[in-house]
């Protein structure tokens, strides 16, 4: 059974007096803020690109991967994510579908993650590193069915091999809980604020 990360948070966000029943940028702030405490890590994303031996040209389902991204017909898109932070759930010829956990905002993206760390699995073979066997078993058809999942639709998205601009970039499964509340999207043409209110709209 997983930590879950969701549950934690409200807890201590009560002790400390933080209201997270809905998203403000103090409860956000705060978010991001104490998982780096609960992990005692740095919290710097550029010690994710430098690591030479996580970069593959290619993904693999349930994965978790970052990476720089040049959307195609930028122009008339309202917004989008620079550098996205995605599980990738299904492939395409020119690419794969994916969910990009930057497009929730903390409070509804700890509610996913947990969801889909239940969905987690882990192999026990020898001489092949955890950063290649751990994964999450997700399809797209277990998303929409089931209703633990129903905070991914404004997460989904189809990203196209010839627009990623960097080599992609494993996140290995010790440092998930970590990497999900970085500040590290990068959005444009809109600020995070607006895209996480309209993600809600569309849950």
């Amino acid at each position: 059974m997983p930590a879950y990360i969701y549950n934690k948070m409200v807890e201590e966000a009560t002790k400390s007096g933080v209201t997270l029943t809905k998203f403000t940028e103090k409860a956000s702030s705060w978010l991001i803020q104490k998982y780096a405490q609960i992990n005692k890590e740095d919290v710097r994303p550029v010690r994710f690109i430098n690591e030479a031996e996580r970069k593959k040209k290619i993904v693999r389902i349930g994965r978790l991967y970052m990476f720089l991204y040049d959307p195609k017909g930028k122009k008339e898109l309202p917004y989008y994510d620079r550098f996205p932070l995605v599980f990738p759930v299904d492939f395409e010829t020119d690419g794969f579908y994916g969910l990009n956990m930057h497009y929730l905002p903390p409070i509804l993206r700890a509610k996913l993650y947990d969801s889909l760390l239940e969905l987690q699995t882990k192999s026990e073979l020898k001489g092949i590193s955890a950063i290649e066997l751990t994964r999450v078993r997700v399809t797209y058809t277990l998303l929409k069915k089931a209703a633990r999942f129903r905070w991914f639709k404004p997460c989904f998205k189809h990203y196209l091999y010839k627009q990623v601009r960097s080599p992609f970039i494993i996140v290995p499964q010790e440092e998930w809980n970590m990497t999900m509340f970085l500040p590290s999207e990068q959005f444009r043409k809109s600020t995070k604020e607006k895209v996480w209110q309209e993600s809600r709209s569309k849950i």
